[in-house]
């Protein structure tokens, strides 16, 4: 049975203590004034790299999961990943730590067609939590509730390119993959492309990003504990400016990827198109557009127009680099791994061939195990790591 998840920002306090016993070890140490403090210097900064742990530089080490994505109606293209949280809602088809799937594209291999979610088990079973009607096309826009729910983004095409693409909507499931809501706003609702949730039972904050309008919007929903849908309370757009566009291959490139922290109620966007990761503080309770907010992470060597984000324990975001944007054919698929300061940490390749990076996901409980779930458009697949975290 897994375990409550715990919360994420538990490495300052683990830092300050072998920061302490460095100090402590160095200055038993004796000596010259100028070692002592050198000897403090390499304790400490050995006790930060340790305490660090990154996530991507233990991919390589760690044997992942690896899944299909292909449900039975040959959908493919997985776009959006998102693990099912600790203490959700019992009774339905899902179960706390497992992983669904977005697909973007039909069996024809059509962009914006795609149809279904998938769940994958923790042993790597997998099953169609989800088949909507035809033309839907799931995006990156998928996140689940812990009172039942799971919420997903749709952008539309009819002959799978961007000269067709469509407004879409987020669709709104219940436990067992049945429609109970739609949402729709022909100006905050513009292309869903990626969301993520601030849960906080009752009440929920669903952050979306649009990639027909560049934008970002943050959805305050009520959330039911009796089986009917969640309610919108207010709906305000936050954010704003973010180069979007069409292309060819990617179909459209606009903001995408986005993270939360509810520590210090910042929420980070990676615009694909800008090839930059920003900040838009106050983000939970703000009632104004920030603009594009402040960059964070502009880094032409390890970014290739990124894609989906996440808010590793350790404080780090990674991102998946699509390669749309300033591609390197050197350094194809990659996953980036990058501090909320701007400074590089590491990086993981999904595959060896361009564009295999899109939907990533991470999940952390309170016995310092980590997974972390990424998926691989070149092959329709989903590979789920286990970490786990050094205690100290």
């Amino acid at each position: 049975m897994l375990r409550r998840q715990s919360t994420i920002n538990s490495f300052p306090a683990c830092v300050e203590t072998l920061e302490s016993r460095a100090l402590l070890s160095a200055l038993s140490a004796g000596g010259h004034a100028g070692v002592m403090a050198a000897q403090i210097h390499a304790a400490a900064s050995a006790a930060n790299a340790h305490a660090h742990a990154d996530i991507l530089s233990n991919l390589a080490t760690t044997t992942p999961v690896t899944a299909s994505t292909i449900p039975a109606n040959g959908d493919l293209n997985p776009y959006g990943a998102a693990f099912v949280p600790a203490g959700f809602a019992k009774g339905g088809m899902l179960n706390s730590g497992d992983l669904l799937v977005s697909n973007f594209n039909n069996s024809s291999n059509l962009q914006g067609t795609g149809t279904t979610i998938v769940r994958v088990t923790p042993n790597g079973s997998t099953s169609t939590f989800f088949q909507g009607n035809a033309g839907l096309g799931l995006t990156t826009a998928l996140g689940v509730l812990k009172r039942g729910y799971v919420i997903v983004g749709n952008l539309p095409t009819t002959d799978g390119t961007s000269a067709t693409a469509q407004q879409g909507s987020l669709l709104i499931l219940d436990k067992n993959g049945k429609l109970v809501a739609t949402l729709s706003d022909p100006k905050l609702l513009d292309g869903p492309w990626d969301l993520t949730i601030n849960d906080e039972g009752a009440i929920a904050q669903v952050f979306v990003s649009n990639a027909l309008s560049g934008t970002v919007t943050r959805i305050d929903l009520r959330v039911p504990t009796n089986g009917k849908a969640p309610t919108v309370v207010g709906e305000t757009q936050i954010a704003s400016g973010y180069t979007h566009t069409t292309d060819p291959a990617a179909l459209l490139l606009g903001p995408t990827g986005l993270a939360f922290d509810d520590k210090t109620n910042t929420l980070f966007v990676a615009s694909t198109a800008d090839n930059a990761i920003y900040a838009i503080h106050n983000a939970e309770h703000t009632r104004r557009d920030a603009g594009t907010g402040k960059i964070i992470y502009q880094d032409s060597t390890h970014l290739h127009g990124p894609l989906a984000l996440v808010l590793a324990p350790n404080g780090d975001l990674i991102a998946s680099n699509g390669d749309a944007v300033n591609a390197d054919p050197n350094q194809p698929s990659e996953l980036v791994e990058f501090t909320q300061h701007g400074k590089f940490v590491s990086q993981f390749q999904v595959d060896p061939a361009a564009g295999g990076a899109f939907g990533i996901a991470i999940q952390t409980f309170a016995d310092g195990q980590i997974r972390f779930a990424a998926v691989d458009d070149v092959t329709s697949t989903v590979s789920i790591w286990t970490l786990n975290r050094q205690r100290h």
